[in-house]
């Protein structure tokens, strides 16, 4: 399935593709890595009964260093505060870089409401915990200054990528990120994802549930390796990847990379591909 799609500028009359569920992580506004015009776009294609917010929207650690909020993400702002005046159910499940909002689990703020977990039954039958997953993650559970050293890395591994796509856009070529491309070459990165969405599906095992959907490692995944059906709906950072529950009852990941938004195309990545 394609889709066209449009700046936030722009009001053209577009197609909209209703699904039962929507799922979206590691947003990071406040960092200069936050990719809000693309997803914007994402958000006004796709209309979802509800909308799961999981974990990592507002980055709390970049604007603690940095000041940083351009009119792009207050767009984004505004356009979550929309959807949840139009009646859609929005579930916020704070992460590491908005711990903040932990604070205030079990509050509901215009209509967002505000929890550690959640569980989602989905219309394949399975039960699904909803975590942003930091919990789970050694290095950020028992050696935050270590997390916060390997977050400044990140951060110049993302500005790579905002000036390296530029110059893509100027040879007429497609999104790539750099970040994500060495994370998945560095051997101990690649057993720490596979390490992380075991202990993921074992934590969903360990509350009777039978399916994960998280978020935090920035890496869109879909695979049932562990004997429940583990999702990670990646980030708006790097990958530009969002979670999907169609009506027919099956999870897709979406893609929302192409350069040029005026003719975007999104790209539903069936599970027979994301397992492979």
């Amino acid at each position: 399935m394609q889709a066209r799609a449009g700046r936030i500028g722009i009001g053209a009359a577009r197609s909209t593709t209703r699904v039962r569920s929507l799922f979206i992580s590691d947003i990071h506004l406040g960092s200069r890595g936050c990719q809000a015009e693309r997803l914007i776009d994402f958000l006004r294609h796709y209309d979802a009964e509800a909308l799961f917010l999981v974990g990592d929207i507002v980055d709390g650690w970049c604007l603690r260093s940095n000041w940083y909020w351009p009119e792009a993400h207050n767009a984004v702002v505004r356009e979550l505060i929309g959807l949840a005046r139009r009646g859609r159910r929005l579930v916020y499940i704070p992460g590491n870089h908005d711990e903040f909002l932990r604070d205030y689990a079990g509050a509901s703020f215009g209509g967002i409401e505000i929890a550690e977990r959640a569980i989602h039954r989905g219309l394949d039958g399975r039960d699904y915990l909803v975590v942003h997953g930091d919990d789970f993650d050694v290095v950020v559970r028992h050696a935050r200054w270590l997390a916060l050293v390997g977050d400044v890395g990140y951060r110049a591994a993302l500005a790579s990528n905002v000036w390296l796509n530029w110059i893509r856009r100027r040879f007429g070529l497609g999104y790539w990120s750099f970040s994500s491309w060495a994370k998945l070459r560095v051997k101990k990165a690649v057993n720490h994802i596979g390490r992380f969405e075991e202990v993921l599906s074992s934590e969903a095992r360990r509350r009777d549930a039978q399916g994960v959907i998280c978020g935090h490692i920035h890496h869109a995944a879909m695979h049932d390796e562990f004997g429940v059906r583990y999702i990670n709906t990646g980030d708006w950072v790097e990958s530009c990847t969002g979670v999907i529950e169609r009506y027919d009852g099956q999870f897709e990941i979406v893609r929302w990379t192409d350069p040029q938004p005026a003719s975007n195309r999104a790209h539903l990545v069936p599970l027979a591909e994301a397992v492979a």
